[in-house]
């Protein structure tokens, strides 16, 4: 089962990955991670990608995409994996094509969660981290007992410089603007399911596994 995940900041994408690629005894890839791998085993395109990213610089799609497609070479991807984070435009999503075909795979199955914007900036607004030890706190989900106090050291909680409701809603208007071209295409393929990740996450999990396994 060869599944692509979708969804803005604060869907819910990573604990719903986790959750999948053990029910479907598959690896879950982010680009984050084929990177470090990349970088780690130190291969050309590993060797290339790090020169950008020591200079602050984006990674161009071709050493990107070829690092993905390395990644979804190895062993582990033979029975499937769960791509998280890639593609992010159009022109990535026809070269993830492209890349697939040489490996005589294809994607069987494409997820997006959907959650209202006003929750996604509840979501993403609400974290709070102690100075102190780091421990994540959320005031609508996961408040500390006392407000602005760490509840295991006693430590000042603050937000994240990039969890300010302005630059949130920056982030969430440019995944909106990349990504909507994206769900336009895998809908064109018949692949795309959308799923509301404003449920309760078991709920979410569920149906989200029912549309997988719908697919089978």
């Amino acid at each position: 089962m060869n599944i692509l995940f979708m969804g803005p900041p604060g869907a819910g994408k990573g604990t719903q990955a986790e959750r999948i690629v053990e029910e479907f005894g598959i690896p879950h890839i982010s680009t984050g991670d084929a990177f470090r791998l990349a970088m780690k085993q130190e291969t050309p395109l590993g060797l290339k990608a790090k020169e950008y990213v020591d200079q602050g610089l984006l990674v161009p799609d071709e050493i990107t995409n070829g690092i993905v497609k390395e990644r979804l070479a190895l062993d582990d991807c033979n029975k499937g994996f769960l791509l998280d984070g890639f593609p992010r435009t159009l022109q990535q999503a026809e070269a993830l094509d492209v890349m697939l075909s040489e490996l005589n795979r294809g994607i069987d199955r494409v997820v997006n969660l959907k959650v209202d914007r006003g929750l996604l900036l509840a979501r993403l607004t609400g974290r709070r981290i102690c100075k102190a030890c780091g421990s994540t706190y959320h005031v609508m989900f996961n408040a500390p007992k006392q407000e602005g106090v760490c509840d295991k050291c006693g430590g000042e909680l603050y937000q994240r410089s990039d969890d300010t409701e302005e630059k949130v809603g920056t982030r969430l208007d440019e995944y909106i603007s990349k990504t909507a071209p994206l769900l336009d295409y895998y809908s064109g393929k018949g692949l795309l399911c959308e799923v509301d990740g404003e449920k309760e996450i078991d709920t979410v999990t569920s149906e989200i596994v029912s549309c997988l396994k719908g697919s089978l």
